[in-house]
């Protein structure tokens, strides 16, 4: 489990190694996924790369913030809800109507996990039939910058569904 970029000093060809698994392999290694990134003409790459805070200054392979941060958005539906939380305070049948597909099994359990990783609020209403809102956090509406610059990045990219 963890997170590393290693790099080959250099102005051209530089491999950086970025760790996707939650969990070390059977054999007691990481699995890692290695992808080039090279750069133009003379350009350094220390102006290349981004500075060696946060993700890229991560020494401590344990406990890779970015990698926990992923476990939280990570889910079929994740992303999804965050869109429609964003808008506001949302009652369960209104996210399960915008939800098209998804199961009343599959929703609860997502607003659970959320709920446990602090990014949503629950709230029961004492009444009958009980009424239940869900609404993002503090910590949920600190993701609507990050969930900007996926979509951006996206668009950019122009990758296909």
């Amino acid at each position: 489990m963890g997170c590393a970029v290693g790099r080959q000093d250099g102005p051209t060809d530089v491999l950086s190694m970025v760790s996707l698994s939650s969990a070390p392999a059977q054999d007691g290694t990481s699995k890692w996924l290695w992808y080039p990134l090279v750069t133009i003409g003379s350009t350094d790459v220390d102006q290349q790369l981004p500075s060696k805070d946060g993700f890229q200054g991560s020494h401590d392979h344990t406990d890779c913030k970015a990698e926990l941060a992923l476990r939280v958005i990570q889910g079929r539906w994740k992303l999804f809800i965050l869109r429609e939380l964003i808008e506001g305070v949302r009652r369960f049948s209104d996210l399960q109507r915008a939800l098209t597909g998804v199961s009343q099994k599959v929703l609860t359990a997502q607003l659970r996990e959320f709920e446990a990783d602090g990014v949503v609020a629950r709230t029961v209403y004492p009444e009958v039939p009980p009424r239940v809102e869900y609404a993002l956090t503090a910590m949920g509406r600190e993701l609507i910058p990050v969930l900007d610059g996926l979509h951006a990045w996206g668009e950019r990219a122009r990758i296909s569904p």
